[in-house]
């Protein structure tokens, strides 16, 4: 947590806490104790109404006694927010680690298998290539995974490599598919533009891959169709480039949407556990869109009907 926020730390909070009751308990005894003597000792002086006094400092009693009291009742409030959120923190990192494990898990064991293969059987040369196409997608998930926690771990650490160079996003997510075209076999990846139109943005272009592998393999892993889509659409206003990426996948309940860029979270359904995945990707891809000083939202009709996600940049004028 950071220094400046230091006394909204639970443990701060509770002190304030002991501190409010234990000052209410000590004004309580002083004003009913000492200043009510001293007050008597006046009152016989100056021989004036002793009404006046004690109305005025019964009220002033009450008011600080409020203040304590409701700083209190706010200190425990706070507290109990604070355990909810963790709470709930523990249980999607715990959701996290299963997942997370069983992702490594299922390629590492089918891995094993196509090799004790290879060990005790004579396989014919198109059988050999068959699973070694096989173990190579495997080793791409592993690799896939393991670079999604490295990726985050520069993320939240802002440990970024390259520069901020201004380029046409259109030319760069080209040059992305075209360079991990093997990545998305089976799926059909379309893009839109104006024709004749460029779309200047500041970019650090690593950032930005991160952000495209992202959104596309979200689109592509979490879809049930036997050809999974995905339509790139561009467009512009005078400030922003705007990218809209369009999937037919599960899509998500309308409720999700407030939920769906937070860490760890996956979509739930009655019929499996989770989507699948590490809960992760879109988490980074807002991290990212924050870095540039950009936008993302997302928009669902429902589970089973695709889901969109829209991404905005300040516009920038080529060099």
């Amino acid at each position: 947590m950071r220094r400046s926020l230091w006394f909204l730390h639970p443990i701060a909070i509770f002190i304030f806490s002991i501190i409010a009751l234990g000052l209410s308990l000590f004004l309580y005894i002083y004003w009913y104790v000492e200043v009510s003597a001293g007050l008597k000792a006046v009152i016989e002086k100056t021989n004036v109404d002793p009404q006046q006094f004690v109305a005025w400092q019964t009220w002033v009693v009450i008011m600080i006694l409020s203040i304590l009291v409701g700083i209190i009742l706010i200190g425990i409030f706070m507290i109990f927010v604070y355990q909810r959120k963790t709470l709930a923190l523990y249980r999607s990192q715990h959701k996290f680690i299963n997942s997370f494990t069983h992702e490594l898990k299922t390629p590492t064991t089918s891995l094993r298998l196509y090799l004790e293969t290879f060990l005790k059987h004579e396989l014919p040369r198109e059988k050999q290539l068959k699973y070694l196409e096989y173990m190579l997608a495997d080793v791409e998930r592993l690799t896939g995974n393991i670079n999604g926690i490295l990726d985050l771990a520069r993320v939240e650490a802002k440990i970024y490599g390259g520069k901020i160079v201004v380029v046409d996003l259109v030319e760069l997510v080209e040059g992305f598919y075209k360079e991990n075209e093997q990545l998305f076999r089976g799926s059909e990846i379309q893009m839109k533009k104006e024709q004749g139109q460029h779309y200047f943005c500041s970019i650090n272009i690593s950032l930005f891959q991160m952000l495209l592998m992202n959104l596309l393999s979200n689109g592509i892993r979490h879809n049930e169709n036997d050809r999974p889509r995905i339509t790139i659409t561009f467009s512009q206003t005078e400030k922003n480039v705007h990218i809209c990426f369009l999937d037919n996948g599960i899509g998500f309940e309308k409720s999700q949407v407030k939920k769906i860029f937070k860490k760890f979270f996956q979509i739930e359904r009655a019929d499996w556990s989770h989507a699948g995945g590490t809960g992760l990707g879109l988490y980074m891809v807002e991290q990212v869109i924050k870095f540039h000083k950009g936008k993302v939202t997302a928009e669902s009709d429902g589970i089973g009907k695709g889901a969109r996600f829209t991404i905005s940049l300040p516009r920038k004028n080529p060099i």
